[in-house]
């Protein structure tokens, strides 16, 4: 994520019948591969599907982003519900969170808006923030694993 792409971007990415042949195998697979990292470290993978989608795909960023959070949104109110009727959540906490992350969200679209004007600049802050994400996620499982 922190390099330039080695090909040229798609603005045109689109699953039909004519691409679905060359197009569907890379998807599978990257999916497969997200899915089994964030199964096997217990994390929500969103973060991965970006550079998945790119990768698979050669769509532009932005695209990969919008395409990514319609997923994650999907995926996130089917285990949400389910936790919801489950009697798992407070739900105090959920609005309190849920009103800054939309907020954080907003502003979050008027700042990738004034970076996607330049690209490597998207890509750097898209590309250190899964960095520090991975390190995080790396640190919390070597801290569980030798507390326990």
């Amino acid at each position: 994520m922190l390099r330039a792409p080695r090909r040229a971007e798609r603005f045109d990415v689109r699953l039909t019948a004519a691409s679905a042949g060359r197009l569907a195998p890379p998807l599978i697979g990257m999916g497969l591969s997200v899915g089994s990292l964030s199964g096997f470290f217990g994390i929500g993978g969103g973060f991965l599907i970006v550079p998945g989608l790119i990768a698979a795909t050669g769509m532009p960023m932005l695209s990969a982003i919008g395409t990514s959070l319609v997923s994650v949104a999907a995926f996130g109110a089917t285990t949400a519900a389910n936790y919801a009727l489950s009697g798992l959540i407070d739900p105090h906490i959920a609005v309190l969170f849920i009103a800054g992350g939309l907020v954080g969200g907003v502003l979050g679209v008027k700042l990738g808006s004034v970076l996607s004007q330049r690209k490597s600049a998207l890509r750097l802050v898209f590309g250190i923030a899964v960095i520090l994400v991975g390190i995080y996620v790396s640190a919390r499982g070597l801290f569980d694993a030798t507390a326990a």
